[in-house]
């Protein structure tokens, strides 16, 4: 088991700039890949980024692509998400989640049904 808690969330003006944390306990946090989520009102889970064991790959939504970085301190059990320039198009519940590093995930590292582990959200508002 993984238990995963995100902080970090709260309001924003759009070009403002926030980082969310996701803080793991439980199993070894190094052997999972983390992937960011978000899901705004009335709209379906959409895939914000994700970052494997190691850090050496990471991957990202076109929509955030250059305003968002993903990284992780497994010292620390923890993965990040920098949002930058943020639009109130990014305004959503941010969920990580955490998957089995394996082929699975290399070939699918959107699919949000690879990930086993999910954490509670934490709310993100940007106003215009």
């Amino acid at each position: 088991q993984v238990q995963l808690v995100e902080s970090g969330g709260g309001l924003v003006q759009a070009g403002g700039s926030l980082r969310l944390s996701c803080a793991a306990s439980g199993r070894t946090f190094n052997i999972y890949a983390m992937g960011w989520f978000r899901q705004a009102p009335g709209k379906e889970r959409e895939f914000v980024a994700a970052i494997d064991w190691s850090g050496g790959n990471r991957y990202y939504a076109d929509s955030v692509k250059g305003r968002f970085t993903i990284s992780r301190d497994n010292a620390k059990n923890t993965a990040y998400l920098l949002m930058n320039s943020l639009k109130p198009e990014d305004t959503a519940v941010y969920y990580c989640a955490a998957a089995r590093d394996g082929s699975s995930w290399y070939r699918h590292p959107t699919d949000g049904d690879l990930y086993e582990y999910w954490g509670q959200g934490t709310q993100v508002t940007v106003s215009s």
